[in-house]
């Protein structure tokens, strides 16, 4: 089973600019269906790690992911590194008592997996929220670098997409199901939120930026829709642009900040990331005055579109200040 909704390369499309929004909503509506068949079981600590096939992917890591950020461990039995790092994860899985789930894979029964992740060499981990994949690392990392990136990981799934965990009893039977930690109630933005949503499934992309921007008059700081105005304001600004005219007068014109910032967003669209970031840093490099300031600006927008703690923003900053400064 192929995995969907799988953003392993920054492409900006309508599904990616929803996933935010939507995840938490699944997240909720999942709550409420717990609810009414009675809020389910409580899981066991063996039921924190899993093994995980090409059959059973879709059941046990993407539709999870709507509950709880899964981690997954690629490995194998005769990989070393794989024997050192994944008792750490499996001890951490259940010392992070339902913040996540830990799914392992094993490489030589599941080819397929392995080739639709991209997964280069072993050991390496994976995290799927609300169905969107994104890298961890690779290779036997330290513990300490561990705990750091899974306590980036659960607050990004609580944050951005409503999924607080799952329950865990250390008296419940293993296999006795999962519910969530808790019932999040409705936000005081929720209802823009979802016709911010809904404007983007009838592809309505100006009435998406402005339930965006009335939900951050109220709370200028919210994470969603920052995300949601960001990533709509960028569809927005490549609908109905010629790929051809837009590239060419880029290499024409190399100096001309419209031109630059132009074939970024399609770059970003595209989901070539580092190119949309690199141009507009060597666009910042070769102007001066209203024009580089234009371009460093749309390059903070371009960041917010990719997320902050992307380290392919967090090596774009750097290399902005040295061109700035």
């Amino acid at each position: 089973m192929q995995p969907r909704n799988m953003s392993m390369s920054g492409v900006v499309d309508l599904a990616a600019v929803k996933a935010a929004q939507e995840a938490k909503a699944k997240a909720e509506q999942a709550r409420a269906e717990a609810a009414r068949q009675g809020g389910g079981g409580a899981v066991s600590p063996a039921d924190l790690v899993i093994d995980v096939d090409e059959a059973g992917f879709e059941l046990e890591v993407l539709q999870r992911s709507t509950e709880v950020p899964v981690v997954i461990d690629f490995w194998a039995e005769w990989c070393q590194p794989c024997k050192q790092l994944s008792p750490v994860l499996e001890r951490l899985a259940v010392e992070y008592n339902g913040r996540f789930l830990l799914a392992k894979i094993d490489v030589d029964a599941n080819q397929m997996l392995m080739q639709q992740f991209g997964v280069q060499g072993i050991p390496a981990v994976f995290a799927v929220v609300a169905g969107q994949a994104l890298p961890l690392f690779q290779g036997a990392a330290g513990e300490a670098q561990i705990r750091q990136t899974l306590d980036q990981l659960v607050q990004v799934a609580e944050q951005r997409f409503g999924l607080t965990g799952l329950v865990v009893d250390p008296d419940a039977e293993p296999g006795g199901g999962a519910r969530q930690a808790q019932d999040v109630p409705a936000g005081p933005h929720d209802a823009l939120l979802e016709a911010a949503v809904q404007a983007l499934d009838a592809g309505d992309l100006s009435g998406a930026v402005q339930a965006y921007r009335n939900v951050l008059a109220d709370d200028p700081g919210n994470p969603e829709a920052t995300l949601g105005l960001a990533q709509a304001e960028l569809l927005q600004r490549v609908q109905g642009l010629d790929p051809v005219k837009v590239r060419k007068d880029a290499a024409e014109k190399p100096q001309d900040a419209a031109a630059q910032i132009a074939a970024a967003d399609l770059d970003l669209v595209g989901g070539h990331v580092e190119d949309a970031f690199g141009r507009l840093i060597e666009t910042v490099g070769r102007t001066a005055g209203d024009d580089r300031n234009t371009v460093r600006v749309r390059l903070l927008e371009l960041f917010e579109v990719v997320g902050a703690e992307d380290p392919r923003v967090i090596a774009a900053r750097r290399a902005l200040a040295r061109a700035l400064f």
